[in-house]
């Protein structure tokens, strides 16, 4: 016999709303790591599929070679191979998997089965932009790696040719790992690969910040460029929902990589997110490019308009961004200010508008939403007023925000 739904279910069921409400409907989401779901993947998210579990790898069960240990399997297997062959048209990649659970383990997807213990990496410092997963004590720890910083010291923490180069002869890496959290210019891919092909060097791209803009072929095409193998996440430019894929042209590397994935860097893959990324995939098919522009003028289009109302930026002579991202220039932002880029949040949460703590202000989400560059002036003045000079702009922000209530480019 049943019970009474109890208090706690209640408390929860109110929670999930209204989290639903605040970020679905009344702010104005900035942050560079998010982005918004189409409402067809939501639901795949949301389908049976979600309570399933299959192993589609080769085994033998009474002395019978099987190509999954579990029956019932009929449409996951097909939806796999549906996603799988997405992603491979997407990204021109003759070899694509869709079964990382997240970014980082995209990495560990191509790291761990690549690379032997004791190899050494080449992986942009934090201080300089880089992923703290690369640092030294994370990721590389754990794999048994060493790890040398490769210099990304120009604006913006761009990667500069000759510097990448030098390094890359100096050090003679088993791999270069490309990628960043503050990332604002594409690299100079096709020097890099030349110098590090050339000491017998894998170039390992990380695109968990620019997957969207790549897709949609807006920012650079790694693979073309010279990359190896190309994984990120899907979340953040790539607006689907939060896991990873992995890409390549190389049936030598993707032969190490593919079988290596079950039971050893993860087990079960996650089919309703498998299926919310195929539809993701397909989406970017039909209106990729459009969206990636979009994604960029916007923040080249805010980048200016912040400059002008004095919020300083950096990389400013260069355009401030080719990305989805900016970043604010946080020295001079509280010499200027006198507010630090975690007080400039806070303040700016409480107004509807949402950057992170660390300065990073991302134009992805918004263009979903269907905001544009003729938009960026208004939405700059919104972030001058509420952040800086303390107003209260939150029911002006909340009146703008629920005029768009069509998700775009889904």
């Amino acid at each position: 016999m049943s019970r009474p739904v109890t208090d706690e279910e209640r408390r929860l069921a109110g929670l999930v709303r209204a989290h639903d409400r605040w970020r679905g409907r009344d702010v104005f989401n900035l942050l560079a790591s998010e982005n918004a779901v189409s409402p067809t993947a939501r639901r795949y998210l949301a389908s049976d599929l979600s309570g399933r579990y299959t192993l589609p790898v080769p085994a033998t069960v009474d002395g019978e070679t099987v190509d999954n240990s579990y029956t019932g399997t009929r449409y996951t297997d097909r939806i796999e191979s549906l996603a799988n062959a997405a992603a491979a048209r997407l990204f021109r990649a003759k070899f694509a998997t869709t079964r990382p659970l997240s970014g980082h383990l995209a990495a560990l997807s191509a790291l761990a089965p690549l690379l032997p213990p004791r190899s050494k990496l080449l992986a942009i410092p934090t201080d300089q932009g880089g992923y703290d997963g690369y640092a030294p004590g994370f990721v590389p720890a754990l794999l048994g790696y060493s790890v040398r910083p490769l210099p990304a010291n120009g604006p913006g923490h761009r990667v500069a040719a000759d510097e990448a180069v030098a390094a890359i002869r100096e050090e003679r890496p088993n791999a270069v790992l490309l990628g960043q959290s503050f990332f604002l210019f594409p690299y100079p891919l096709r020097e890099i690969a030349e110098a590090a092909h050339a000491v017998d060097a894998l170039v390992l791209y990380d695109a968990s910040h620019v997957l969207g803009l790549i897709a949609g072929g807006e920012f650079q095409d790694p693979l073309r460029e010279g990359a190896d193998v190309v994984f990120g996440s899907t979340h953040k430019s790539f607006p689907g929902p939060q896991g990873g894929l992995l890409v390549t042209d190389r049936a030598d590397l993707f032969g190490q990589i593919d079988p290596a994935l079950v039971w050893r860097v993860f087990d079960n893959a996650h089919w309703n997110r498998i299926a919310g990324l195929a539809q993701t995939l397909l989406e970017l098919e039909r209106v990729g490019p459009e969206y990636a522009r979009t994604v960029v003028a916007n923040a080249r289009a805010l980048g200016r308009a912040l400059s002008d109302r004095q919020v300083p930026l950096v990389a400013e002579a260069d355009g401030f961004t080719r990305s989805h991202q900016l970043h604010l220039d946080r020295p001079r932002l509280r010499a200027e200010t006198g507010v630090g880029a975690g007080a400039l949040a806070r303040r700016l949460e409480r107004q509807r508008l949402l950057i992170d703590l660390v300065g990073r202000i991302g134009t992805a989400e918004v263009a979903r939403w269907g905001l544009t560059p003729d938009d960026m002036p208004r939405l700059a003045e919104l972030i001058v007023r509420g952040g800086v000079r303390r107003e209260r702009v939150g029911p002006e922000v909340l009146a703008w925000r629920r005029t768009f209530r069509t998700l775009r480019f889904a």
